[in-house]
């Protein structure tokens, strides 16, 4: 019995049905519905300039969570936090690392959606295997996916990423910049082809892609994008004397966005193991983790 999926009366999953009880997706669900990301994926293939990933339970920001879960722990803590927040409504990887660097949260969305098929899967990728996975991506129940593109202009995007591993080669430079431009917009493509919702992550970095951002949202809009969302850098690792840009930078780069994808303003940088509804300003990861700084290993 433990393996029959859990169904209820809303179970449509149409456009409509999903924007409307994303809280990622719609700012009129952010305060709302609730989400909660499994942090599963230890590894990732790119290394952005500004990414520093970590364990602990205080930071509040991407790339960072207090353990690593098993696909199998990971459904059962979804038991957990549907307990204690019955609002949740998506249930999304974010990391630690990227989603399709490695298998573990393809593994987990497909556990989760067998389990219950109501929920909303939400995966977030860097887009480098986004074509190559997206097939197993839609099978896995993965109705919404969000790709961070932080540049569409390779002499741009050499200052934000400073690597890729593609097939066990490691790529720097322009090569790195114009292969991860061709795979996330081709990703991004194929994806939307087989009927899933893509948003648009885009890290605002003054002086660096701040002109390039206009270009991001028309290319991504060209091939499917439904949404963007301009969210500020938080400077750190190689970015860590850059500054974060100000409200009405922020403001000026949505406002360019704007003509080509609706604009997602509500982003709470939000953590790879957050749980709750996010606008509410609680966050109920603490309950759900008995050993908060264990991390395990997939092995």
């Amino acid at each position: 019995m433990d393996d029959m999926p859990i169904t209820t009366p809303d179970s449509e999953q149409g456009f409509d049905h999903l924007i409307k009880k994303h809280p990622c997706f719609n700012g009129a669900a952010h305060s709302k519905y609730g989400r909660i990301h499994l942090p599963v994926s230890p590894d990732c293939n790119i290394q952005c300039r500004f990414c520093k990933r970590g364990f602990n339970k205080w930071e509040q920001r991407p790339g960072v969570s207090r353990m690593l879960m098993t696909p199998e722990n990971a459904l059962k803590t979804v038991a957990r936090a549907l307990d204690l927040c019955p609002e949740i409504t998506v249930v999304g990887v974010a990391g630690p690392g990227d989603t399709l660097a490695t298998d573990h949260a393809l593994e987990t969305f497909e556990l989760v959606h067998r389990k219950y098929p109501y929920l909303i899967n939400c995966l977030s990728t860097n887009g480098l295997l986004l074509k190559e996975k997206a097939g197993r991506i839609i099978d896995a129940g993965v109705k919404t996916v969000t790709v961070t593109v932080n540049a569409v202009d390779p002499q741009i995007l050499q200052n934000i990423c400073a690597y890729i591993t593609y097939n066990s080669q490691l790529l720097t430079g322009l090569a790195a910049a114009r292969w991860l431009i061709l795979a996330q917009l081709a990703g991004i493509e194929i994806i939307v082809k087989l009927g899933a919702i893509v948003k648009i992550n885009t890290v605002l970095i003054p002086g660096v892609n701040d002109n390039n951002i206009v270009d991001v949202a028309r290319l991504t809009a060209d091939v499917g994008a439904s949404l963007i969302n301009v969210i500020p850098l938080i400077p750190q690792h190689d970015l860590r004397s850059n500054r974060a840009p100000d409200c009405e930078e922020l403001k000026a780069a949505r406002a360019a966005a704007e003509q080509y994808l609706p604009v997602f303003r509500h982003c709470q940088h939000c953590r790879a193991d957050a749980c709750g509804i996010p606008g509410s300003g609680k966050d109920l990861a603490e309950k759900l983790y008995d050993q908060p700084e264990e991390i395990f290993s997939h092995g």
